[in-house]
């Protein structure tokens, strides 16, 4: 089941949505729209710290199956996000030091997918995205055991997290080499965006900056193949080996 499956058309829906507690992750409405229930809309959209996108009524009309969108458009969770103190409860019942893997931007929602299955397999205790301009969740097999949790500041998120003793490293190609970095312990390692890496901001707050050693024509990996690198190289050193 894709994530744009569970999409919402009209005032009613959206509304009626929020009331039972559903989680919607974006919002497309209609700019300049003021009608009375618009308002109502926004207003638990606001309610819900949702993502609201103002779109011109073109966008709409191509985003929308049905073509009675109303002016208003929602992507519905197909996933139910944990908190941050979850993930780190999950490891603590496990009795093993966290392992996290931070998102800054992750754009493709197939490149997300897979950096969940990877965390999933790697071991990882959860994934943090943040809450603004990301991709949304697709409804992989990996999401029923990984939890995922959504924040509003990536770099305060890290910053939290060191005071329950983690430590960062992210990934850029002017880094250390992975392998002369001790990546044991409490570890929360940052992936960035597709094409920009990871912003000036969150790379500051990180402890290390590691780069995958590469001998080829082409100047960088793929996201998640980055993840999945780094990743076991984490757990080759977490295992002792």
């Amino acid at each position: 089941m894709r994530y744009e499956e569970f999409t919402l058309e009209g005032r009613n829906a959206v509304i009626e949505a929020y009331r039972a507690g559903k989680t919607i992750d974006k919002l497309f409405v209609l700019e300049h729209c003021k009608e009375g229930s618009m308002n109502t809309v926004l207003r638990e959209a606001k309610k819900h710290d949702t993502v609201i996108n103002y779109v011109k009524k073109e966008r709409l009309d191509q985003m929308s199956e049905t073509g009675k969108h109303q002016g208003v458009i929602g992507y519905l969770a197909a996933y139910e996000y944990a908190t941050v103190d979850e993930i780190l409860d999950k490891a603590r019942e496990k009795g093993e030091s966290p392992f996290v893997i931070l998102l800054d931007d992750i754009e493709d929602p197939h490149n997300l997918g897979a950096i969940i299955r990877t965390a999933n397999l790697a071991g990882a205790h959860g994934v943090i995205i943040p809450k603004h301009r990301a991709s949304g969740l697709t409804a992989t097999v990996a999401l029923n055991y990984t939890p995922v949790a959504k924040v509003t500041n990536i770099s305060k998120t890290i910053e939290e997290l060191k005071k329950e003793g983690m430590w960062f490293v992210c990934a850029d190609m002017g880094g250390t080499t992975m392998y002369d970095l001790d990546l044991k312990g409490s570890i929360g390692l940052v992936i960035g965006n597709e094409g920009k890496g990871v912003s000036r901001l969150v790379k500051e707050k990180c402890d290390f900056v590691a780069s995958i050693p590469m001998f080829g024509d082409i100047d960088s990996l793929n996201a998640s193949v980055a993840t999945g690198v780094l990743a076991y190289e984490i757990v080759r050193q977490r295992m002792g080996k």
